[in-house]
């Protein structure tokens, strides 16, 4: 025992651990996971390819049998398991997959339905033509050979690579601790780059962006959202893209609205996608489809959703997006590995990596040449010598007794070497007529010239690139196509790009069940009131218009919810529809919950810490919040206020902190305070009695009052009217009100109350959807205690669902329009006004 001791070595077992760990992590990050960055191939599609290429299976011989192939990768060099070298060569065969696919194969090689290959006894291979440019001259010593796993064969280090397939092709592994994610890009564009870098190495990724490379273009085409994620990815290796399907919206001759999808994201299992469809459908979380097929063929993907004719079809097309993998997103991530060692990339590291990898190709391959001509020149200059000294050289080979004294008299004689010597010795006697000395002439005329242009190549790096740009060229010439994926402007992009949309006035609509749209302001015409009005959207039944905004296209919208949260969005981020259409579901912009529905939307220019935000929910309860703590509100939306049970937001607007303000009651009662009277409180709080309301009644209206203007008041049964601001004197916060309008069932409950000058347009809607634009300046001034005169007519069962005030509009009067004096019935109360009593 005491003589095997010294034989037994303690160690550190956590040391060991990191230590081997570290062994194996590198082993799997280097040998197997991550593609180089001079060929953007990972060792198993290196040596798959190598393989191919070793057997003779080139783009013009016949296929062989797959399972040849992989027999030939594993026994000499992919010490791994048969499934992954068939599966990785498998996908190199795949048009969905590889952008330029590396292997051209015969068979079953799986579809973008999910399906398998077929066995690898059944399927054939052969190189690809463009994979033949990966490995072209790479026996003119062009790359660098390492021993296979046993020592027993030579394989590549890396392959000549004689266009940039990192980034053509892409490409994902997942190593230990890192992971890539290379998206494929077209061919042409990154060609044309290459050169561009090579012309000029101090252009800016920008430059290469607008000028070149546009971003991903992937195999099954699509949409790319957007060019933030890219310009991202480009710039420092790392982002994301978002990927939308090509789908186009046809209608038949019965009006029938039908979807096409023609192209999907990248990765994407069609299949599976149609799955997730038909099961939305059926658990009624997408309305409207009828029927769902795949008309996919060997021309082409095809997918047709049927539309109901009574639902838009962009509606659900944009829920698809929304819900299915219609549209995904890509991580790019563009890690390779450099030098033996993982980097992550921008666009220009990448191509100049590859420039310069291709400069040490060609260095190689042309001292590779020059070496060939210089051996072949030194054999011809041996054989003229021995021409010009023919006779003498027979005499001498025929007095020598061996071949060896032969070579050593030539050598000594006419100062040849040995290789000279010996190619004296080896030359037939035909060599030795005037037509074949004629040949050996030109052929080292030739040969001087070659030497000399090569020579010239190594000395100068400018006919190097030279080179490297024509044969780039060649390949362009024979490989170049057209783009497959579009990039679109969307997403992140409309905010970057807000100097590009134009700033116009729009009108914004949010109907009860949450369907927004935007369209232009001169949309509706102006009309006098008492008009009948024209239809502003269509809407179901049990549906209406409750929000109408008169915005700009760069103003940010607050959506503010009934359960006390904000959202955010930009005017131009709301989709346009046209006059009558529905518009697009609320949750395509912003992310409510089920049963959250907005109940006030205001816009902001600029969010800053001397502005508030004035909240009054139903129950009367009112606070004010600085403007500033709203500044940041993330997608899945902000708690603005805290609300007590049974209470919902009603009314939010931005003041400057010397406002007055007007809470406007169901049952006609008004309250009128200074916003001072409510101090400033944080985001979440609840806030403070603004007003004290009668059993049944709630609060329907809350703005603000300035002096000089009037008071707009508009009951549910069309009547409104307009009154002096001076008749509602100042109150404190907290008390009952004053009437502001007498009711009764002809003209129904107050649905709102708004401040005009007489200066501004009014839209009115109805719950059915009828919109009137009237000048304010057209409606009756009277007291508070009157009902005011008919706006707009109104069916036994039609009500009015909201009032929004927008900017004049200077149009002809409707030549349909009635007589306004039959339409106008003034009813005043000769009595005392009835004034309630403040609760102080």
């Amino acid at each position: 025992m005491d003589q095997q001791r010294p034989q037994v070595q303690e160690i550190n077992i956590s040391q060991e651990m990191r230590t081997s760990f570290l062994d194996y992590a590198m082993s799997v990050i280097v040998s197997r996971a991550l593609p180089d960055v001079r060929d953007g191939l990972k060792p198993v599609h290196r040596r798959i390819l190598y393989a191919m290429h070793d057997l003779g299976m080139h783009s013009d011989k016949a296929y062989k049998k797959s399972a040849r192939i992989v027999g030939e990768v594993i026994g000499k060099y992919h010490p791994h398991g048969d499934s992954a070298v068939y599966d990785a060569m498998v996908r190199m065969a795949q048009d969905f997959n590889f952008r330029y696919m590396l292997v051209d194969g015969h068979g079953n090689f799986g579809s973008v339905d999910g399906d398998a290959a077929a066995a690898m006894r059944y399927t054939e291979a052969r190189m690809s033509k463009i994979s033949m440019e990966i490995l072209r001259d790479i026996n003119k010593n062009t790359i660098d050979y390492a021993e296979n796993y046993d020592g027993t064969e030579k394989e590549p280090v890396v392959l000549p690579a004689r266009f940039p397939n990192l980034l053509v092709n892409g490409a994902s592994g997942i190593a230990v601790g890192m992971a890539t994610n290379i998206p494929p890009h077209q061919l042409g564009e990154v060609i044309d780059a290459v050169l561009a870098l090579s012309e000029n190495p101090d252009i800016t990724i920008q430059e290469l962006m607008e000028g070149y490379i546009h971003g991903p273009d992937f195999p099954t085409g699509g949409q790319i959202l957007g060019r933030s994620g890219i310009r991202q990815a480009f710039e420092t290796g790392k982002g994301s893209v978002t990927i939308r399907s090509k789908a186009d919206i046809e209608e038949d001759a019965n009006g029938k609205a039908k979807i096409i999808v023609t192209e999907i994201p990248f990765q994407v299992n069609k299949a599976r996608l149609i799955e997730k469809i038909a099961e939305l459908v059926r658990d009624k979380k997408i309305d409207g489809i009828t029927d769902l097929r795949d008309e996919s063929d060997r021309d082409g993907l095809r997918v047709v959703i049927e539309i109901r004719r009574d639902t838009n079809p962009n509606v659900v097309l944009n829920n698809l997006y929304k819900q299915t993998a219609l549209q995904t997103s890509f991580g790019i991530n563009m890690l390779a590995l450099v030098d033996g060692q993982p980097k992550v990339l921008n666009l220009k590291q990448s191509l100049s990596h590859y420039l310069e990898h291709q400069k040490v190709v060609i260095v190689r391959r042309t001292q590779f040449e020059l070496d060939k001509a210089e051996a072949r020149a030194h054999i011809l200059e041996g054989l003229r010598i021995a021409l010009d000294h023919l006779d003498e050289v027979i005499e001498l080979i025929r007095q020598s007794q061996t071949t060896d004294i032969a070579r050593e008299g030539l050598i000594t004689r006419f100062g040849l070497s040995e290789k000279q010597a010996q190619a004296i010795l080896d030359m037939r006697l035909q060599r030795l007529t005037g037509l074949e000395r004629e040949k050996i002439e030109n052929e080292y005329s030739e040969l001087s010239e070659l030497i000399a242009e090569l020579k010239a190549i190594l000395a100068d790096e400018n006919k190097v690139l030279e080179i490297i740009r024509e044969e780039l060229l060649e390949v362009k010439e024979r490989f170049n196509d057209k783009r497959r994926t579009e990039i679109v402007a969307g997403g992140v992009d409309l905010i970057e790009d807000e100097d590009l949309i134009p700033e116009e006035t729009v009108v914004i609509t949010v109907t009860h069940k949450g369907y927004v749209k935007r369209l232009p302001a001169t949309t509706y015409r102006t009309q006098n009131r008492g008009g009948r009005g024209i239809q502003g959207m269509n809407t179901n039944d049990d549906d209406f218009v409750e929000h109408l905004i008169s915005t700009s296209t760069h103003d940010t919208l607050l959506f503010f919810t009934n359960k006390g949260k904000v959202y955010r969005a930009k005017g131009y981020e709301i989709p346009e529809f046209s006059r009558t259409a529905k518009g697009l579901p609320l949750v395509n912009v912003i992310e409510v919950e089920n049963d959250e529905w907005v109940n006030a939307v205001i816009t902001v220019r600029e969010f800053v810490d001397d502005w508030y935000l004035f909240f009054t929910t139903k129950n009367g309860l009112s606070k004010r919040t600085t403007l500033e703590q709203f500044a940041n509100i993330r997608r899945g939306g902000l708690r603005a206020i805290n609300l007590r049970e049974d209470d919902e937001l009603i009314s939010v607007r931005l003041t400057d902190g010397e406002k007055q303000i007007m809470i406007g009651t169901k049952d006609g009662s008004l309250i009128r305070f200074d916003e001072q009277n409510v101090r400033v409180m944080g985001r979440t709080a609840t806030g403070v009695k603004g007003i004290t309301l009668h059993d049944e009644d709630e609060v329907v209206s809350m703005e603000i009052l300035n002096e000089g203007v009037e008071v707009l008041t508009v009951t549910s049964k069309g009547y409104g009217k307009r009154t002096p601001e001076s008749e509602y004197r100042m109150q404190n916060r907290g008390g009952k009100g004053i009437l502001t309008c007498k009711l009764n069932p002809r003209n129904g409950h107050v649905v709102a109350v708004k401040p005009v000058t007489g200066e501004e347009d009014l839209m009115i809607i109805t719950v059915d959807g009828v919109l009137i634009r009237m000048p304010s300046e057209s409606i009756s001034t009277t007291g508070r205690n009157t009902q005011g005169v008919r706006l707009i007519r109104l069916s036994e069962d039609e009500e009015v669902a909201t009032v929004a005030p927008v900017e004049k509009e200077e149009d002809e009067p409707d030549e349909l329009e009635e007589d306004e004096k039959e339409n106008e019935e003034t009813i005043e109360n000769d009595g005392k006004d009835d004034e309630i009593k403040n609760e102080e």
